[in-house]
């Protein structure tokens, strides 16, 4: 850890804002951090992510930052900043990481599983069906929806998964497939028998999806910024779930008219329990419970 720094700027006044220095009192903190840095931050991971970061982030930047500041041997803000936009590099990659939250856990929003699969037999096994788990995070999203594949399908070799993630840190979680046992506890004992191994020796304490399980799903870095995405449609399915609240409704509403066009006439995307797409009415209609289906009005 790099040595503690004094402030770069004199004690502020009173008033968390006065002069527009500081965001806020900064006394203990090894970097100084301006309101002018926090809104750097806040239209570069907006530039780059399409992430919308809320005012009320500044401590959360601050603290996850800071340690790309002591990475890189940068005394300010403003140093890594200016070095990350002059020739950043991988540092782009690392910053974006730094400032996305993956909160994720098997089955999560647990009303979204039957439908799919009902979904699923309705397809049938006639023909490929495709699905894309858009913000697969550490992995338990796009591992639930395999599980739910081989549970409606005694052999589901028809059946692809893409799961994708702009983090690259939480992606090879994924790959690994490797959990504390605590993260599955939820799981039904039939579940936890069926698809994973329980770590012995130096593993103890850990659980591993199984072979079979990991071999259905293809991970990939996808940013959904991009003008296109590496993924092969027609698209039957789209988990899109609780990512849409980092993006302002603009960027939504481009995003989501990426993925009408990938989609299957009768497709269905599922979203999270607290995002709604009625600006993009145009594009998608709602089935209830945050489903969504091609509206038709295109």
């Amino acid at each position: 850890m790099a040595e503690a720094r004094k402030p770069l700027l004199p004690p502020r006044p009173a008033s968390p804002l006065a002069g527009g220095l500081l965001a806020r009192p900064s006394g203990d903190r090894e970097f100084s951090f301006s309101s002018q840095d926090f809104e750097r931050v806040r239209k570069l991971i907006y530039q780059h992510a399409g992430i919308s970061l809320s005012p009320v982030k500044q401590d959360m930047v601050y603290s996850r930052l800071a340690r790309r500041l002591r990475a890189t041997g940068k005394n300010s803000f403003a140093e890594y900043l200016d070095a990350l936009e002059r020739n950043g590099g991988d540092e782009w990659e690392r910053f974006v990481n730094s400032l996305t939250t993956n909160l994720t856990s098997f089955f999560r929003e647990p009303h979204h599983f039957p439908l799919f699969a009902e979904h699923l037999k309705k397809l049938g096994t006639q023909r490929p069906v495709r699905v894309w788990c858009s913000a697969a995070s550490t992995g338990e999203e796009p591992y639930s929806i395999a599980m739910t594949v081989l549970e409606t399908f005694a052999n589901p070799a028809h059946v692809s998964i893409v799961a994708s993630d702009l983090d690259t840190n939480v992606l090879s979680t994924a790959e690994k497939g490797v959990y504390p046992i605590e993260r599955v506890e939820k799981l039904s004992p039939e579940r936890l028998r069926r698809f994973f191994l329980r770590g012995t020796g130096s593993q103890e304490g850990y659980v591993s999806v199984r072979p079979e399980l990991r071999r259905m799903i293809e991970f990939r870095q996808i940013n959904l910024l991009d003008a296109s995405y590496p993924v092969r449609g027609p698209l039957d399915v789209i988990f899109c779930r609780n990512v849409m609240i980092y993006f302002d409704k603009p960027t939504q509403y481009k995003i989501l008219s990426r993925f009408a066009p990938m989609m299957q006439p009768d497709g269905l995307m599922f979203a999270g329990h607290s995002e709604s797409f009625l600006h993009a009415a145009d594009l998608f209609k709602s089935l209830g419970k945050t489903v969504y289906a091609l509206s038709g009005k295109r």
